[in-house]
């Protein structure tokens, strides 16, 4: 009995390993064709707009409530700290080096794949559900090209500057909390920020948009283009979507400032 059970166990420990391998086979050549139709975004340019708006425009608004709420209150929180050490007038480089490097990427990332990912994934996952997505290749019409492609480099494109919006509206968000909060004279919060910035603060920050665009754009396309099941299968697939791109953006974030610090 005990061997039979373990038997069993060991099965599934190795087929469950098995599918996790194919699965990883399947995304890499997936990831591989939407990259290889990039040049074909001149037949595609109308998709390419409605995504940019999508992932741009429609996505402002809870871009700019995470990251004014986060600054606001990484200003209360760092100034209480300084203000310990009488020291409230570092305020603004701490704000800005958070902001910048890490927190205003992070936040928009993870908004960007419960939002844009979630819809990416309940879109293709419905027309995968409906066969829309074998009526195109029926019709000769690639459906990674037509329907990856185009959210992929809007994506690529249109979080970078959500990012410095994500940036802006954290520093100015605790800049008036510094100001109103804390006392502190404005004049002196920016001086703390701007003089001391350098290349590598930006650097690390908007070199994380575009890891973040491929990465959530890709995994829930994916997870989209594989749902089966019927409308529980698309909601299962969009969930897992938003849960492994969440993921993989947490540590991608980690090994690009990394990466980057260490070689700048």
């Amino acid at each position: 009995m005990t061997r039979s059970v373990t038997g069993t166990f060991l099965s599934n420990i190795n087929l469950s390993i098995k599918e996790f391998f194919l699965t990883m086979q399947e995304f890499f050549l997936f990831s591989v064709r939407a990259f290889a139709t990039i040049p074909k975004i001149k037949r595609y340019w109308r998709d390419f707009l409605d995504q940019a708006t999508i992932a741009g425009t429609d996505s402002l608004p809870i871009v700019l409530v995470s990251s004014i709420s986060i600054g606001a209150l990484l200003a209360v929180e760092v100034g209480n700290l300084l203000e310990d050490f009488g020291a409230k007038t570092m305020l603004g480089r701490s704000t800005a080096l958070s902001v910048i490097r890490e927190l205003g990427p992070l936040i928009m990332g993870l908004m960007l794949s419960a939002r844009y990912g979630s819809r990416n994934g309940a879109e293709l996952g419905a027309m995968k559900i409906s066969e829309q997505i074998d009526a195109l290749r029926a019709f000769g019409t690639d459906p990674v090209a037509k329907l990856v492609m185009p959210r992929l480099t809007a994506a690529l494109i249109v979080f970078i500057p959500l990012t410095a919006i994500a940036d802006f509206a954290g520093l100015y968000s605790a800049a008036l909390l510094a100001e109103h909060y804390h006392k502190i004279d404005p004049g002196i919060f920016w001086n703390a920020v701007f003089p001391r910035l350098v290349l590598k603060d930006f650097v690390v920050g908007f070199l994380k948009a575009p890891v973040f665009a491929i990465i959530i754009t890709l995994v829930s396309s994916f997870n989209g283009f594989i749902a089966q099941g019927g409308t529980a299968g698309v909601g299962r697939s969009t969930i897992k979507g938003i849960v492994v791109s969440s993921g993989l953006i947490l540590v991608a974030n980690f090994y690009v400032s990394k990466l980057v610090l260490e070689n700048m």
